[in-house]
C-alpha cells in the first residue's frame, strides 16, 4: 500500500475552514455557466425524456496532444463508438451534437447516411431494427476551435465540464441524465502530462513524446458525469481506503493538484469520510475515486464527475469535498432521472455536508448547519418549488436549475424534515434501502421513487409530504394560538389552534410536535397530524400546565410565524367533548365516550407515542348527543398511546395507557 509520509505533517494540514459552504461553491460554479454556452442547449429537440433506444456504452478515442501547447487550441480529433439496444422498432437514431462545437466527419455502419442540423445528429440506419436488438455505430468527428465551456484548454491544462447538458459539446450522445452507459476512453496527451478520467486506469502506454491513457468504468454513468482531466506536470498523490466488507481489499483515492497547493489535510480525512458515508448509507460503490484541481477556467466550486471530482484551483476545502464526495452516492451512484429531480442530487449532497459536521460536532453542529440553510432560504426565497415537473421536459436556465436557495438549501432542509418525520432509526434504514435498491443503484431515480421508498420503509403514506413540501412553492407561515383551561375538577385543558396565513401557496400538511411543562416542572411531549387549516386540538391533563411549546426543537425548519397565548376554549367552538377512556390503564377493551351538540362527521384515530396512526376504528356521521365506541386494545404492545377524535375542524386528543 502506498503511504504518504507527509500525510500528517502539521505545517501542511488545513483545518476545517471558515468559508462558504460547499453547496454555495457548487451552486455558484454551476449557475455561472455562460449564457452563450447554455443557449446552445435550448434548441427544440425531438428527444424528450424518453427515447427509442437505450445506450449501453460509449467507447471513445481522443487525441488532445496539441491542446497542451501555445496557442492552446481547443480543436481535437476523436471517434466515439456507441453501442445501443433498440427499445422500439426504428430505422434511424438521433443524437445530441452541437453544430458549432462538433463537425461530423463520418458515421460508420454499412449503408448508413446522416445529417447534422439543429444540433441533432440523425443517423439513417442500414435496416429496420426490432426491440431488444443491439447495434453499434461509430462517429468520427473533430471538435472545433471554439470556447464552449465543455472542452477547455489553456496554459497546459485540458479538461471537460458537462453539467447539465454539455456533453453534447465534446462527443455525440443522448444527453439526458436518465440513460446511463458504460464508458471506455483512450486519450492521447504529451508524455509529461498526467490524465484522469472515470473508472479505473487500465493502461498508460508511452510512444515517443506521446502518452496514451486508457480508462474504463465498471459502472454505468450519465453523460454529464463523464470527464477527462489532464495537465502537464500535474502532481498526483494516491491514498487507499480499505473496504468495510473486506479490509484486505482497498480502493485508490487519487489527488491531482497544481504546483503550490496543499491537499494533504483532505488526503488525511477522506478515508474517514468514506467510512462514515459507507457505514450510514452503502459501502463506497466505485472501483476508485479522486479529486483534481483545475485552473481559472473553472473558477468556482466543484463538479462531481463520477469517480473524479473537479475542484476550483486551490479549493482543498473540507466543506466542498464533503459536498462533492457525497454526490458519489447521491447523484452518481443514483442519478436524478430528469432535471425535475435535481434536488435528489444537490439537496442530498447539501444535507450530507451537515451530516459530515454531525460526525465531529454532534447533532447540535448538524442542526445548526441545517438552520443556517433554512434561514438563508427564507431570507432569499425566489418562490418556486423544489421540483417542477416541467423541468423533466424543458431544461430550465442554469440560474434556476442550480439556484442555491431552492435546489440546495431548501432541498436539504426538506430532507432533514423527512428525518424528523421518520425518526433516526427509520430514516437511516430508509436511506440505506434507497441506496441498496437494485432498481435504483447505478441507475436513476425520480422524486416519486424516493417518495415510494419513504413509504415502503416507514410503513406509512407520506405522499402528502411530497405533494406539499416538494412540489409546492414557498413554506408555511404560522399564526398559532393556545391557552390553558381550568376545568375546576383538578383537570386542565390545553387548547391549540393551528393556523397558516401564507398567501403565496396552499396549505402545508405536517406532523406537529409539542411540549407541555407543568407546575411540578415535569413535562410531556406529543405529536399530532395537522392536515387542515385552522384545526383546534385539545389535550386533557390532571395537573396544571404552565408552558406550551410548538415545535420545541425547531425541527420543522422550513417555516415562519408565531405561537402565542389566546385561543378560545372548546365549548365556544363546536360544543364537542372527548372523555377519558374507561378503563385507563387498559389491558383488553376500553370504552371511548364523546359528546356532540350538533350533527357532524366523526373520525377517531389511535396513535402511538410518535404520532403514527395505528388504527382508525371510527369514521362516520353522528347525531347530536353522547355516544361511545369500544376499542380492542389487546392487539397493541404495552405503552402510552393517544386517541384523537375530530368533528369538522375541531379535534381533541386524550392519552391512554395500555398494559398487559
Amino acid at each position: 500500500m502506498l503511504c504518504l509520509v507527509s500525510l500528517f505533517t502539521s505545517s501542511l494540514v488545513q483545518s476545517q475552514e471558515t468559508r462558504e459552504s460547499g453547496a454555495y461553491y457548487c451552486s455558484q460554479k454551476k449557475s455561472a455557466m455562460s449564457q452563450e454556452s447554455f443557449s446552445a442547449l435550448k434548441e427544440t429537440l425531438t428527444l424528450g425524456p424518453t427515447h427509442t433506444y437505450d445506450v449501453l456504452s460509449y467507447t471513445m478515442s481522443l487525441n488532445v496532444y496539441n491542446s497542451f501547447f501555445s496557442p492552446y487550441p481547443k480543436n481535437f480529433a476523436a471517434k466515439t463508438t456507441i453501442l445501443l439496444k433498440v427499445d422500439s422498432t426504428l430505422n434511424s437514431i438521433k443524437l445530441n451534437a452541437i453544430n458549432t462545437s462538433l463537425t461530423i466527419d463520418s458515421v460508420r455502419l454499412a449503408g448508413v447516411s446522416f445529417t447534422h442540423t439543429g444540433n441533432i445528429l440523425t443517423i439513417q440506419l442500414n435496416r429496420t431494427y426490432n426491440p431488444e436488438e443491439q447495434l453499434q455505430v461509430r462517429v468520427c468527428y473533430h471538435h472545433n476551435n471554439i470556447t464552449d465551456g465543455a472542452f477547455n484548454a489553456s496554459g497546459g491544462h485540458v479538461f471537460t465540464d458537462a453539467e447539465p447538458e454539455g456533453a453534447r459539446h465534446w462527443f455525440p450522445c443522448w444527453d439526458k441524465p436518465s440513460d446511463k452507459a458504460f464508458l471506455d476512453i483512450t486519450i492521447k496527451v504529451p508524455a509529461t502530462a498526467k490524465c484522469g478520467s472515470n473508472g479505473a486506469l487500465l493502461d498508460s502506454i508511452i510512444n515517443g513524446d506521446t502518452l496514451t491513457y486508457h480508462w474504463a468504468s465498471a459502472q454505468p454513468l450519465a453523460t454529464y458525469l463523464m470527464v477527462m482531466t489532464a495537465r502537464l506536470n500535474y502532481n498526483l498523490d494516491i491514498v487507499y481506503w480499505h473496504k468495510l466488507s473486506n479490509p484486505a481489499d482497498s480502493i485508490p483515492l487519487r489527488f491531482y493538484y497544481n504546483a503550490g497547493e496543499s491537499p494533504y489535510y483532505i488526503e488525511s480525512i477522506l478515508p474517514d469520510m468514506t467510512t462514515y458515508y459507507s457505514q450510514n448509507f452503502i459501502e463506497h460503490p466505485f472501483q476508485k475515486n479522486g479529486f483534481a484541481t483545475l485552473n481559472s477556467d473553472f473558477a468556482w466550486g466543484g463538479m462531481e464527475n463520477q469517480t473524479l471530482t473537479s475542484l476550483c484551483p486551490g479549493c482543498w476545502y473540507e466543506s466542498i469535498v464533503s459536498h462533492e464526495y457525497a454526490h458519489q452516492w447521491f447523484g452518481d451512484m443514483i442519478t436524478c432521472a430528469t432535471w425535475a429531480d435535481i434536488w435528489l442530487n444537490e439537496g442530498f449532497a447539501t444535507w450530507m455536508e451537515a451530516f459530515w459536521i454531525e460526525k465531529t460536532g454532534g447533532y447540535s453542529g448538524y442542526i445548526n448547519d441545517i438552520h443556517n440553510d433554512a434561514s438563508d432560504y427564507i431570507a432569499n426565497n425566489p418562490g418556486w418549488a423544489i421540483s417542477v415537473p416541467d423541468w423533466a421536459i424543458n431544461t430550465p436556465p442554469v440560474g434556476i436549475l442550480f439556484n442555491f436557495q431552492i435546489t440546495y438549501e431548501k432541498a436539504a432542509c426538506a430532507l432533514h424534515q423527512v428525518r424528523y418525520l421518520l425518526g433516526d432509526t427509520l430514516f437511516f434504514q430508509m436511506m440505506q434501502a434507497y441506496c441498496a435498491d437494485t432498481n435504483l443503484k447505478f441507475k436513476s431515480a425520480t422524486t416519486a421513487d424516493f417518495n415510494a421508498k419513504v413509504n415502503e420503509v416507514s410503513g406509512a403514506n407520506y405522499d402528502w409530504y411530497f405533494a406539499d413540501w416538494i412540489y409546492q412553492p414557498n413554506h408555511p407561515v404560522y399564526q398559532n394560538k393556545y391557552n390553558f383551561e381550568d376545568l375546576g375538577t383538578g383537570q386542565w385543558h390545553v387548547n391549540f389552534h393551528a393556523s397558516q396565513v401564507q398567501t403565496n401557496s396552499g396549505f402545508f400538511r405536517m406532523i406537529l410536535n409539542f411540549r407541555v411543562v407543568f407546575a411540578d416542572l415535569t413535562d410531556t411531549t406529543f405529536r399530532v397530524m395537522n392536515d387542515a387549516n385552522n384545526q383546534i386540538f385539545t389535550w386533557t391533563f390532571n395537573k396544571t400546565p404552565i408552558h406550551f411549546y410548538f415545535d420545541p426543537n425547531n425541527e420543522i425548519v422550513l417555516k415562519q410565524g408565531t405561537t402565542v397565548l389566546g385561543v378560545s376554549g372548546p365549548e365556544k367552538l363546536e360544543g364537542f367533548h372527548l372523555y377519558q377512556n374507561i378503563p385507563n390503564p387498559v389491558a383488553n377493551t376500553t370504552k371511548i365516550v364523546y359528546e356532540l351538540k350538533n350533527d357532524c362527521h366523526i373520525h377517531l384515530d389511535i396513535m402511538d407515542i410518535s404520532g403514527k396512526i395505528i388504527t382508525s376504528p371510527l369514521d362516520e356521521n353522528a347525531v347530536q348527543g353522547k355516544h361511545w365506541v369500544n376499542v380492542d386494545c389487546s392487539i397493541f404492545a404495552p405503552g402510552i398511546y393517544y386517541y384523537s377524535m375530530q368533528a369538522g375542524e375541531y379535534r381533541q386528543i386524550q392519552k391512554m395507557i395500555i398494559t398487559k
